[in-house]
């Protein structure tokens, strides 16, 4: 895996490159050995084109915004700098990857994203991990208690720094704390950062509680695992784990 990797995102004047649209916002967010470093790159482009209503109604970039902006030709070595030889982290990556490769194609850079970094899908990860289920971005953010509650609008910058938190818990749950570091002891990281939030437990302390269900509880039990019995036509799994009473 590499250690340097760029989330990235667009915004775009509308869905489809064959019909002419064109990327209007770029936000990359740097990674490194699984650190957010705090490096970013944000542009916002003049496409040369009217912004669809159904894309603004998305990130609320019009077209009066839009007209002092930068070409992308203006800026597509300093955006190409940043990312070479890093891994592209994307959500649907087909679709900015496509939108990108246009421009790079309409300026005639004679290389696409593929000759300078590899390219992870974290919508393909996301069906990989569950599948069946949602997996929009704001769908992982729900499922792995990452805050995207300033998302009123998608907008690239901060769309690639909410993926760059859902990726890393996707992947491992580190957001900080680089593997690198992980033999620095506990006890030595809450002397360094001064704070007393966390409590050794004594090496001698007493023995869990036993809380024992009592004899109806019991019953009540028995009586619920012959009606599983009767059901599956076997003894359940309950009684197929425990063998004193099989």
């Amino acid at each position: 895996m590499h250690n340097r990797q760029i989330v990235l995102d667009t915004e775009t004047t509308g869905l489809e490159v064959s019909a002419g649209h064109r990327v209007i916002e770029i936000g990359a967010i740097e990674v490194y050995n699984r650190r957010l470093t705090g490096k970013s790159l944000h542009y916002y482009l003049q496409p040369d084109r009217q912004v669809d209503p159904e894309a603004q109604a998305v990130h609320g970039i019009s077209d009066e915004f839009l007209a002092d902006k930068p070409r992308f030709s203006e800026l597509a070595e300093p955006f190409m700098t940043f990312i070479r030889d890093a891994e592209l982290v994307i959500h649907n990556a087909p679709f900015d990857v496509g939108f990108l490769n246009h421009e790079l194609t309409q300026l005639r850079y004679g290389a696409t994203l593929e000759q300078y970094c590899t390219i992870t899908d974290t919508l393909v990860l996301a069906r990989r991990l569950h599948p069946g289920q949602r997996n929009s971005l704001d769908a992982l953010c729900r499922r792995y208690n990452v805050d995207n509650s300033r998302r009123d609008l998608h907008g690239a910058l901060l769309d690639a720094e909410i993926l760059a938190r859902v990726y890393l818990a996707m992947t491992g749950g580190q957001l900080a704390l680089g593997l690198d570091q992980a033999s620095t002891s506990l006890d030595a990281m809450v002397r360094e950062s001064g704070t007393a939030d966390r409590a050794w437990m004594a090496s001698q302390r007493p023995g869990l509680r036993v809380i024992e269900p009592a004899p109806n509880e019991q019953t009540r039990h028995q009586q619920f695992l012959d009606l599983l019995d009767a059901k599956s036509g076997t003894a359940c799994l309950w009684r197929q784990l425990d063998g004193s009473r099989l």
